[in-house]
Order: structure tokens, then C-alpha cells, then sequence
């Protein structure tokens, strides 16, 4: 009798171990598959669909200065004007809602010959999202780069830089691509310092780069202090300042 019970407790104890067991490794692959998918939805090199850009493969000193966010009243007018006072193309990727309130500095942006690029219409994460929310999100914002005069071809960066499956799935299908960056000052930290900043810029910068820089809204004052000097050092180097559309042209085969 004993040694049945014995028996049955050896039995419940190994379908408990075995228990324990299975419940640990499904949990040991959720968090793996977790924490691959977070990888690749903050990738700047990598997506599943389509083609993304951080930089350009090239030999030539070219780099693209891109500015996230805006249009905005605090940071376009003097972004622009200091791109004009050294003659610098740049890329603006806006954003829809604030293309909406500020349709005439979208227009500026346009006249002065930049390009524009789409950063979605309210800036929310693009991931865990329905391909109808992604589709409105890109092609309002869309319509409202139409709406300032520009002609050119219109890419798209994530807000944040996130995204996964269904916003590259779109932009695939649609023979469009994901700008990400391989330079980041903290740009949109609330303690920037221009200095700090443009030595950052100054010393990672590379052939083909993308430059991401938040100049937009008022906090952000030591960015737009920080753009000039880092043009003119980069200029003194010798590299020469294109869209990103310039830049993909130059990319070696």
C-alpha cells in the first residue's frame, strides 16, 4: 500500500516537474520571440518587407541633413534661414497634423527647395497597428505634401523610428522606403548643448551618412544654435550637403 502510494506521488511529481518544465520553455520562447521582435522593430538597418536606408554605401563626401517633426513657428523659419545662408539642401520629414496647422511653412519649405518626407499624420508608434490606421496615417499626411507645391518623391520615416510588420508591408507594396539614420545627436533631449551637439555630428559623420536632427518646436533652441556651425565644419571638411533622394542616387552598385 505504501509503496503504491509512493508510486503515485513519483507520478505526480514527474508530470509536475514535466509541467514546469513545458510552461518554462514556452515562456523562455515568448520572451526570445519578445524581445527579437522589439529588436527589429527599433532596427535602423533591418525590417521584414521592403527596403530600408540608414546610409548610403558610397566613397564621395556626400551627407544628408534630415530634420524630424514640424512644421513649427519656433523652429522652420530659422532652420530655413540658415540652411539659405550657406546654400543647403535638406530633407524635412513632417508631420501631417502640423502640416495642417502650418500649411504656409510647409509651403516655405517647398519654395526653398527642399525636400519633404513623411513622418505619419499624429506620430503615435506604427507597430501593433491595422493596415487601415497605416494607410490613413501615410496617405493624408500625403496629400497635405502635395498641398505645398512639392513634386518630388515622398519617403517615409517611423515615428521614433519604430516599426515591424504591417507599416513595411505597406511601404513595400507601394515601392516606398524606410529612411532611418546612422547619426543621432540628442537632439531632442530638454538639455541639449549646440556645442555637444555639433561635435557629435562633426565627428560620426561619414560618406553617405543620414543626419537626424530635431530642430522643430521651442525647447529645442540649441539644436537650431547647433545647425550652423555644424554645416560650416562639415563644409571645411569637404563634404558636400544633398537631399536624401540626391543621396541614394550616388549609392555604389
Amino acid at each position: 500500500m505504501r509503496q503504491g502510494v509512493r508510486m503515485v506521488g513519483l507520478l505526480a511529481s514527474r508530470r509536475a516537474r514535466r509541467w514546469f518544465v513545458g510552461v518554462a520553455s514556452v515562456l523562455v520562447l515568448v520572451t526570445a520571440a519578445g524581445l527579437t521582435l522589439s529588436r527589429v522593430a527599433n532596427s535602423r538597418t533591418f525590417q521584414f518587407f521592403g527596403e530600408i536606408v540608414d546610409r548610403v554605401d558610397t566613397d564621395q563626401k556626400l551627407v544628408a541633413l534630415t530634420f524630424d517633426d514640424g512644421p513649427d513657428p519656433a523652429g522652420t523659419r530659422a532652420v530655413l534661414d540658415t540652411l539659405a545662408a550657406r546654400g543647403v539642401p535638406a530633407t524635412f520629414f513632417l508631420i501631417g497634423r502640423d502640416l495642417a496647422a502650418h500649411p504656409d511653412l510647409g509651403r516655405a519649405i517647398a519654395a526653398a527647395g527642399h525636400e519633404i518626407g513623411n513622418h505619419s499624420y499624429s506620430h503615435e508608434r506604427m507597430v501593433g497597428v491595422t493596415p487601415g490606421w497605416v494607410s490613413r496615417e501615410i496617405e493624408s499626411t500625403d496629400t497635405l505634401i502635395r498641398g505645398t507645391g512639392y513634386t518630388g518623391e515622398i519617403h517615409f520615416r517611423p515615428p521614433n523610428g519604430k516599426k515591424l510588420l504591417v507599416l513595411p508591408h505597406y511601404l513595400g507594396e507601394h515601392q516606398r522606403k524606410t529612411i532611418t539614420w546612422d547619426v543621432e545627436p540628442d537632439s531632442a533631449s530638454p538639455n541639449q548643448n549646440a556645442e555637444a551637439l555639433t561635435t557629435q555630428v562633426v565627428e560620426r559623420v561619414r560618406p553617405g551618412s543620414i543626419v537626424l536632427l530635431h530642430p522643430m518646436y521651442p525647447a529645442r533652441e540649441q539644436t537650431r544654435a547647433a545647425l550652423g556651425p555644424m554645416v560650416d565644419q562639415l563644409l571645411q571638411r569637404g563634404y558636400r550637403f544633398v537631399t536624401v533622394s540626391q543621396l541614394l542616387t550616388h549609392a555604389r552598385r
